[in-house]
């Protein structure tokens, strides 16, 4: 038996497991796919505090590699269900495994939506980005595209309308539904593009890296097509905490209800990052949930 199982291996998960570590607890990490998160998608990452630049990739491997320097045990497998023992907590996986902890932090994280078009998920990282804060510097003088209209893709589309040469935005709607001083303030950029009630079709690409982008007219059914150096989706993120919602609220969105201290109504389960109801979704505030989940988790395990 651990005294803290963590389920999800992002930022958020591997810092709480660091700081359980730390405080001196057993912890197991348990991931599903690969340890990371959405950052090992990005080729280069500048807004970590203290590295002027890493890849996704190398930070994820050194992330992993601090856990288990101090110690953490790992799994790659699917959690399916999280359940509350006399004792602690069971947590069972798809592979048909059951693991026992005196505290559970759920750091399940988000997925991005995606379009579901051919060659997609090979582009990630190869032109397709999620994250303009991220990523935007990166086609600094070049041609992108936004596909989306929301508040996310208004918001993102004006950060790269800085430093792009060129910003096409892509709203399958005939306006959009982002707030509308964001949408008016985009318009005035003479740098941006807007086609409203248009559907990326297809996407282009070269060697392996997106070249372009098949446009379809919604209304009218007219092919087009547009070259791009970058594309950044903005179509909605898809939060995965349904197999735990008997034991954390969700709110109306799907997201843990919970507030900055990361506790739930069942006491003894944490929740942390992407997954838990919040405005910013960056690596640092992962972690830092990562961080106030672990302690909180090491109080409740110390009471």
């Amino acid at each position: 038996m651990h005294d803290i199982i963590i389920v999800g291996g992002g930022p958020a998960g591997l810092t709480a497991a660091v700081y359980a570590l730390r405080a001196g607890k057993s912890v197991l990490v348990i991931e599903k796919n690969a340890f990371g998160g959405q950052i090992a998608y990005s080729p280069k990452v500048e807004n970590i505090p203290g590295t002027r630049v890493i890849s996704g990739t190398e930070f994820a491997d050194n992330f992993v590699s601090q856990a288990l320097d101090l110690g953490a045990e790992v799994e790659l497998e699917t959690v399916t269900n999280v359940e509350k023992k006399e004792n602690g907590f069971a947590v069972t996986t798809e592979e048909g495994n059951t693991y026992e902890a005196g505290a559970v932090i759920l750091a399940v994280g988000v997925k991005h939506r995606m379009l579901g078009l051919p060659g997609e998920q090979e582009l990630v990282g190869h032109g397709i980005s999620f994250c303009a804060v991220c990523d935007g510097a990166f086609y600094t003088g070049q041609e992108v595209a936004m596909i989306g209209g929301g508040n996310s893709a208004l918001q993102e589309a004006l950060l790269l309308s800085e430093v792009c040469a060129k910003v096409t935005v892509v709203q399958n709607l005939a306006d959009f539904t982002g707030e509308k001083k964001l949408a008016e303030a985009l318009l005035e950029k003479e740098n941006v593009e807007v086609c409203f009630s248009t559907l990326v079709d297809g996407y282009e690409q070269e060697n392996g890296s997106l070249t372009g982008l098949r446009l379809r007219n919604d209304v009218t059914g007219e092919i087009s097509r547009i070259s791009v150096d970058g594309a950044f989706l903005a179509v909605g993120l898809m939060p995965k905490n349904d197999a735990f919602a008997h034991m954390a609220d969700l709110n109306d969105w799907g997201y843990f209800d919970s507030a900055e201290d990361c506790v739930t109504r069942t006491p003894g389960l944490f929740v942390a990052g992407d997954c838990r109801s919040k405005r910013i979704r960056q690596v640092v505030t992962a972690a830092a949930d990562g961080a106030i989940a672990a302690m909180a988790a090491c109080r409740y395990l110390e009471q």
